[in-house]
């Protein structure tokens, strides 16, 4: 109960004294920040920054900037940490082995639903009409928003707390018996086969687009010379020729 008490009164210290700088909507989810960070936040305007996804500019032009700097940072604090957690981890492992964990951990969907965990979504500012309706633009906004999330606690507060917060919210909710052992490069492993087997490359055709403009389901076959091996759907091309090699590996081996 004290600790909430002297979170609120510098919380309005913080609202007075940056009235002019931060974003209202910025402020009004301040509290919540903090809790998420676990430390007092010294320095508002990083994460303000942080949580700023560039189409949100459009609403307040005052800010000037968004957190696109914080996010290539970010991304390189974040490969930092994981590498020495996996390196400490797994000492018998070569480079190969760590390589691939690592970037099993930081892929763009296991950062969403690092994000997605925190309800990051309700502190991001971001201006919806710039996703009109796409799940894959808002999963991309999520992920980016992470990354400088962990940029501004590494300015903030230094590389002990980043680390205490990557753990917590990213490397502890990996899988590590399952996730990283099921290799989803389907096309990879289709090209594989077919150099293994000396067959010609495998070659994709789109056989369908439907849907709204933001919203296209794609419909992808997979050819193996003239014969169709397999044919997938999804959101994008890539993930409907993943989709296509997946169903053409379960025909070759069934």
């Amino acid at each position: 109960m004290f600790g909430y008490i002297k979170s609120k009164i510098w919380f309005l210290f913080l609202k007075k004294s940056y009235k002019r700088d931060l974003d209202k909507n910025f402020l009004k989810n301040f509290i919540s920040l903090q809790k998420l960070v676990g430390v007092k936040i010294s320095n508002p305007n990083l994460y303000l920054k942080a949580l700023t996804h560039r189409s949100y500019l459009e609403v307040n032009p005052s800010l000037n900037k968004s957190n696109e700097r914080l996010e290539f940072l970010g991304d390189s604090v974040l490969n930092m940490i994981v590498a020495k957690f996996l390196f400490k981890k797994f000492p018998e492992k070569d480079e190969g082995f760590l390589t691939k964990v690592r970037s099993a951990i930081v892929n763009r969907y296991h950062l969403y639903k690092s994000a997605e965990e925190l309800k990051l979504e309700n502190l991001i500012l971001y201006n919806q009409k710039y996703l009109r309706g796409s799940e894959e633009g808002f999963q991309t906004i999520m992920a980016d928003a992470i990354e400088s999330l962990i940029a501004a606690i590494y300015l903030d507060k230094g590389i002990r707390t980043t680390e205490k917060f990557i753990y917590k919210y990213i490397i502890k909710s990996f899988d590590f018996k399952t996730e990283f052992l099921i290799d989803k490069n389907y096309k990879g492993q289709l090209l594989e086969y077919t150099h293994a087997k000396k067959l010609p490359n495998p070659h994709y055709k789109v056989i369908n687009e439907a849907g709204p403009s933001h919203k296209k389901i794609f419909n992808v076959q997979v050819f193996i010379g003239n014969e169709i091996y397999g044919e997938g759907s999804g959101k994008n091309k890539k993930l409907a020729e993943q989709e296509a090699s997946r169903k053409a590996l379960q025909k070759i081996h069934s």
